[in-house]
């Protein structure tokens, strides 16, 4: 069974997953670790340097390649289920789960870490929470394509357990 873990940037997709792997001894795969493996250098610098359509297609190379992974948890950058069709592919070969968050929510989490993030490197601290609302309505169509959605507001190390425990 695979689970990928998808939602905005800061709702806690690579620490929940990690957490959720580690508690049922899956594996625990980043997309975007794997991402910035293959290049050779950060995300961020992936952006910078190749533009975010070269990033969006390594990201849908990194994504299909987690076929190899049987029984893991994938968190997958804030972007991915938003391109090439890979929220579709997602659903047809994993279980999909939504880490949904409010604005406010996701503004406190990214604050401290705005350099890291490619799309928030550049924006004033004044417009981010605008920014935030903008891309969550963008990108929530594609969100609510997945499976299964929990609220990150309310996420425990026990979250997945139905839905782990039922596959097994």
């Amino acid at each position: 069974m695979r689970i990928y873990l998808i939602g905005f940037m800061g709702c806690g997709k690579s620490h929940w997953g990690r957490l959720w792997a580690d508690t049922h001894a899956m594996p625990f795969y980043d997309l975007d670790d794997m991402i910035s493996e293959s290049e050779e250098m950060p995300v961020v610098d992936i952006f910078e340097k190749k533009g975010e359509d070269y990033f969006r297609m390594k990201e849908t190379v990194a994504l299909h390649n987690t076929l190899a992974y049987d029984h893991a948890v994938i968190a997958c950058g804030g972007g991915a289920a938003c391109f090439n069709q890979n929220i579709n592919w997602m659903n047809e070969h994993g279980i999909t789960v939504y880490l949904s968050a409010s604005p406010p929510f996701l503004l406190d989490r990214i604050m401290d870490e705005k350099d890291k993030r490619p799309l928030l490197k550049k924006i004033n601290p004044a417009e981010l929470l605008f920014f935030i609302q903008q891309k969550l309505t963008e990108r929530l169509p594609f969100y609510q394509q997945a499976k299964l959605t929990l609220h990150a507001d309310a996420l425990e190390k026990n979250s997945l357990d139905v839905l782990i425990n039922t596959a097994d």
